[in-house]
This record gives C-alpha cells, sequence and structure tokens, in this order.
C-alpha cells in the first residue's frame, strides 16, 4: 500500500477471534479505499450484499439494493483520484455474525482536504466473507487550526 496511514488503531477485544475479526475488518476496508482512490469502485462493489443500503451525503434519500449502488459507482469509476488517505480512529464492534466498522476518513488531493466520517455494518455470510449489508458516509466541519 502506498501512501496510507491508520491512527489511533485499537483492539477492543481479549481474544484471538475477535482481534483478526477487527484486522480482517480494517484490511478489506483498507483495500477497498484505496481502489476507491484511484477511481476503482470494484472493491466496494465487491464487498456489498445483494440487500446493500446506503446513505451518501450527497443523496437526499437512501440507496436500497446493490444494482442502484452499482449504477451510481459506474457513472463516477475513473473520477475519483486522491494523492492519499488516512484512516483515522478505526473500531470494530462485533457480535456474532455482525460487525460494525466505524472510522474518520482524511482523504488529500493536491492541497486539498476532505473529512468524512464512515459507518460500515459487515454481515458474515454463509460462504464465511464479510459483505457490507449498510453503508452512512457523512462530511465533516473542517477544523480550525
Amino acid at each position: 500500500m502506498k501512501n496510507i496511514k491508520i491512527e489511533n488503531y485499537q483492539f477492543n477485544y481479549n481474544n484471538m477471534e475477535k482481534r483478526t475479526i477487527t484486522e480482517t475488518i480494517i484490511t478489506l476496508e483498507t483495500k477497498a479505499l484505496e481502489a476507491w482512490h484511484n477511481g476503482d469502485p470494484s472493491p466496494y462493489l465487491d464487498l456489498y450484499s445483494k440487500d446493500f443500503t446506503y446513505f451518501d451525503p450527497a443523496h437526499e434519500r437512501r440507496i436500497d439494493g446493490w444494482d442502484k449502488i452499482k449504477a451510481l459507482y459506474e457513472s463516477m469509476r475513473g473520477l475519483v483520484k486522491m494523492d492519499k488517505f488516512e484512516i483515522l480512529n478505526p473500531v470494530v464492534q462485533h457480535c456474532g455474525t455482525m460487525a460494525v466498522l466505524t472510522y474518520n476518513l482524511h482523504s488529500y488531493s493536491v492541497e486539498t482536504l476532505w473529512k468524512e466520517n464512515c459507518t460500515e455494518v459487515y454481515r458474515l455470510e454463509e460462504n464465511n466473507e464479510w459483505k457490507i449489508i449498510h453503508s452512512h458516509w457523512s462530511l465533516t466541519k473542517p477544523s480550525v487550526e
């Protein structure tokens, strides 16, 4: 991976299974973000379940279903280009076949910084693969520094 930084990474679990789940979820998300920041939505589309739902800050209503998110992402293919990104404060909360990942994302393009909050709800499918069933992104106000 190039130009990727993860800050304040915390393990919130005592046993190895939960630690492995945390590492797996963060790795899946990081790989999808790396591709997304280079204009390729395919890894995210591969992670989304067929019953996927999505709240996007640019849309007034929730987007329901894999086909609708695929259409949206295909219209954006090749258009997103960032120099680097940082995943800040990632936390994975896990119970049974569900896991929730939350983090802050900073994305950089030349001298522009985008700050977002992300919540991803993952479900362990019958084929033992983690899929995102719901995603919620929101823009944050720039900090005064």
